[in-house]
């Protein structure tokens, strides 16, 4: 099983992002911490528009099986929905990108059924 996180920055003692298409990296690793992987999403970051779909599609191209995010824009969680990739939520008080792989461990997030954000991080 492959866990995305999103982050600011490129290890599990990242701060998270708290957008899903515009988040700086895409910290990947499994449940045990074991493999960790990081994805840069730097073209994405300032796009104009379908950030969320293409960072989907880079979800999807790395057989994730979980996103853990802040917030999640309609477009991108139809695009999730349909690999099928699950989408949990963490708050405000998850800070760094092992806290949120934590809180998904200990099922303290809820996973999201609807689009969180209008789009654009909003």
């Amino acid at each position: 099983m492959k866990v995305a996180i999103t982050a600011s920055g490129g290890d599990l003692n990242s701060s998270v992002d708290r957008v899903f298409g515009r988040a700086r990296f895409f910290v990947i690793t499994d449940p045990v911490e074991t493999n960790v992987e990081v994805l840069e999403n730097s073209q994405n970051v300032n796009a104009a528009q379908g950030a969320g779909i293409q960072a989907a599609r880079q979800m999807a191209d790395k057989s994730v099986n979980v996103l853990l995010t802040g917030n999640v824009g309609p477009n991108a969680f139809r695009a999730l929905d349909a690999v099928p990739i699950k989408v949990y939520q963490f708050d405000s008080d998850v800070l760094t990108v092992r806290d949120a792989l934590t809180a998904w461990k200990e099922g303290r997030l809820q996973e999201v059924k609807a689009p969180t954000a209008k789009g654009h991080g909003f």
